[in-house]
């Protein structure tokens, strides 16, 4: 593994979108990044499309890992990610979903720009390993 010691740490967003009121995942993502180094903001519950590229385009981070559960993925994902095409930030950014994601949709969400789709029981170092190895360089 490279020596990351001088390099600036990988900064999040864990956003969670829409009316879903279930955040363990989110939390538990959370940590596990904080705990690899990463720099983390999390946005908490009941966050609309906007409010979520406001965030992610002031932050200026990174990674933005989306957290959805209520089924409403294929509206709101693509609401954020043209959001933050109208701000210049979705290319240079490394985008994630998590959740439960009919396996039909992921094709279809990345198809849209997101990266990787990490559904319930994904091994958190995977999702960190990916995070590491695809995140943007030298912002």
């Amino acid at each position: 593994m490279p020596d990351r010691s001088e390099e600036p740490p990988i900064r999040c967003l864990v956003a969670k979108v829409g009316l879903d009121g279930h955040d363990r995942g989110a939390h538990v993502i959370s940590r596990a990044f904080r705990d690899a180094g990463f720099e983390v903001i999390y946005t908490g519950l009941h966050n609309s499309p906007d409010e979520i590229v406001q965030a992610t385009v002031q932050e200026d981070v990174d990674v933005l890992g989306i957290s959805i559960l209520s089924g409403a993925h294929r509206t709101l994902v693509p609401q954020i990610i043209d959001g933050l095409d109208e701000h210049g930030g979705a290319d240079d950014r490394l985008i994630l979903v998590g959740g439960v994601i009919p396996e039909k949709d992921i094709a279809w969400l990345k198809e849209r720009g997101v990266a990787e789709v990490f559904g319930p029981g994904t091994p958190l170092d995977e999702a960190i390993e990916f995070v590491r190895a695809q995140a943007p360089q030298n912002r």
